[in-house]
């Protein structure tokens, strides 16, 4: 096998840290990757034929959202996304002279998480689910428009770690009530395989994307920029995309990110149907191994993610074996891999500490088959029975 290709015998349940390159995707990058390789931002004929293809990919990115083309803003992906949201809204306010502060929950991803402990914000406590605890977001809001402070509420829409849904709407409702003035953004990085994005981009000020997470292209990303809301831009030079994002377009990526938006939004529904049956084998195949606990009801989660605790086991011992049999899986975040604590997504969520070690994640996708999940019990079966036949000995 060639140096840094894949074992295709690998049985990869690891879709909600990177999915595979929908054929769609990978076929509309071709052309400009080496055909069409002009800069959109040139005056002749050639970069406008590169600026109508980025032109085109956004009207498709529009019509997914439910927004105004004139809202998409192309990036580098959810971190930058994520960053250019939190701390653009934040900074834009302070430089118009207002009060202004971040506010997330305790289970968020850490490109929001830092953000909002970088800017000294607050963080709010969330519910036994890892959705952010209504009650108390009410309470800070008020304390904060009370104080005459502007806020910036960001939460995930579907948890990257445990796949827990937040309703948008219901956070909206609070945010406009209590302070009418804060920004509202949520990173629904996680969401796009699994919900429709257009309700979640009502309900929100500014949304973010990454295209590897529904089957485009790594280091893309999408920013829904509500109009009217001001942000300071993260990254300065060229003025591309209304200066709101400065940097040379990456054609060849954003059309291959809209092609990847079209594909999951069209296959939606039949996907989520599909891959919520394949989600059901696992946890009933897993907790007939014992001793393993689903954090998150089926009802409460998206079809594609499959979070569980596993007594008895440290997760670091377990994942290795699952590797060393073919079965790609986590513990957590990709971005937290290597970690030794906990999750802080458990902590926030009151999962005891010893359980909270034998976390695992499965997660599922557009390529992910029956006979990977039936796989995929039988390994984790055998794997956990070795970890504990070790540990009684």
């Amino acid at each position: 096998m060639p140096a840094g290709a894949i074992d295709r015998e690998l049985i990869y349940l690891d879709h909600a840290a990177t999915t595979p390159m929908r054929p769609e995707a990978v076929a509309a990058m071709q052309p400009f990757l080496a055909d069409v390789y002009a800069n959109p931002s040139g005056s002749h004929r050639f970069a406008r034929e590169a600026r109508r293809a980025v032109d085109e990919a956004r009207d498709a990115v529009a019509g997914v959202l439910g927004c105004k083309p004139g809202e998409v803003i192309f990036n580098g992906g959810g971190t930058e996304g994520d960053n250019s949201a939190v701390l653009g809204a934040v900074r834009r306010l302070e430089a118009k002279g207002a009060a202004a502060r971040a506010v997330c929950s305790a289970a968020e991803h850490h490109a929001v998480l830092n953000c909002v402990e970088h800017v000294h914000g607050s963080i709010i406590a969330t519910d036994s689910y890892g959705c952010i605890d209504a009650e108390q977001l009410g309470v800070e809001l008020t304390r904060l428009a009370a104080a005459g402070v502007v806020p910036v509420v960001s939460t995930m829409a579907v948890n990257n770690e445990v796949g827990s849904v937040t309703s948008l709407d219901d956070v909206s409702r609070i945010v406009r009530r209590t302070a009418p003035n804060a920004l509202l953004h949520t990173d629904a990085v996680q969401a796009a395989c699994w919900l429709d994005l257009a309700p979640i981009t009502k309900a929100v000020d500014l949304l973010t994307l990454s295209s590897h997470k529904f089957g485009g292209p790594k280091g893309c990303g999408v920013m829904f920029q509500r109009e009217g809301v001001d942000i300071e831009p993260l990254i300065f030079g060229g003025g591309q995309e209304r200066d709101r994002r400065s940097g040379t377009h990456n054609v060849a990526g954003i059309v291959a990110t809209a092609a990847a938006l079209l594909a999951t939004a069209a296959e939606r529904t039949t996907e989520v149907e599909r891959v919520g049956r394949l989600r059901a084998e696992i946890v009933a195949g897993l907790a007939a191994i014992g001793g393993v606990t689903a954090t998150i009801p089926a009802a409460e989660s998206v079809a594609g993610i499959v979070h569980v605790c596993v007594e008895g086991v440290e997760n670091e011992a377990l994942l290795y074996l699952l590797d060393e049999a073919g079965l790609c899986a986590s513990a957590a975040s990709a971005c937290a891999s290597g970690a030794m604590e906990p999750s802080h997504v458990l902590a926030a969520m009151g999962v005891p500490r010893d359980l909270a070690r034998g976390a695992l994640r499965l997660s599922l996708g557009h390529t992910t088959t029956h006979d990977d999940v039936t796989a995929a019990i039988d390994i984790i079966g055998t794997a956990v029975g070795r970890l504990r036949a070790h540990a009684r000995a």
